[in-house]
């Protein structure tokens, strides 16, 4: 299969527990610095890869930062399509998010369906120009490019405005998360190096 053979679009169901994150509380799902999923579509393509280096970077509007080589896919879609979404993917996921980060779509076309990558339509936005969004995850923004070209080519950093944000309601409610009472399934990942992550942990208030 050619890389650029159009692929079908997702047709799961959004998850039954995705809830509207307000905007003003977006930068809340990257605050403790989760490891990110980067999906991204075009002209009938989509991909994912997953990404360390992401932040928030703004309030108002709420703006976010992530790291995208120029060897991948991925950017090559977000850069077509100028939008992108971050995802936040939860303990479960930790061999997906190595595989489909350490694969490349450029030399394994069918990495997301060897990946058991199950993608969905973000809820109320169309997707002919929206990214789907990953199943399985604790949170997702939807983000518009700001075009920062000098920033992209010297250092392969793109700027996005989100646009659209949920979050599980059973980890994330009322712009706060909730990792204490959620159950372990629902922790994000934080990435080490050589296949290593740390799950989010418990939380210590001052």
């Amino acid at each position: 299969m050619s890389i650029n053979a159009p692929q079908h679009q997702p047709a799961n169901p959004p998850p039954q527990h995705i809830a509207p994150v307000p905007l003003d509380k977006a930068y809340r799902l990257l605050n403790h610095g989760p490891t990110v999923l980067v999906s991204a579509a075009h002209a009938g393509q989509h991909n994912v890869m997953a990404a360390s280096w992401a932040c928030a970077l703004d309030f108002a509007p709420p703006k976010v930062t992530v790291v995208l080589d120029k060897a991948t896919r991925t950017r090559e879609l977000v850069e077509a399509s100028g939008m992108f979404a971050l995802q936040l993917p939860t303990l479960p996921q930790a061999a997906m998010t190595v595989g489909i980060g350490t694969d490349s779509a450029k030399t394994l076309p069918d990495k997301l369906q060897h990946h058991g990558v199950a993608l969905f339509e973000a809820p109320g936005h169309p997707a002919q120009t929206t990214p789907p969004l990953v199943q399985g995850c604790a949170a997702w923004l939807v983000c518009r490019v700001i075009p920062e070209p000098h920033n992209q080519q010297a250092y392969d950093l793109f700027i996005g405005e989100v646009v659209a944000a949920w979050a599980d309601d059973r980890v994330f409610r009322n712009g706060h998360w909730e990792f204490d009472t959620a159950p372990d399934a629902l922790r994000t990942l934080h990435y080490v190096a050589g296949g290593q992550f740390y799950a989010t942990g418990a939380s210590v208030k001052v």
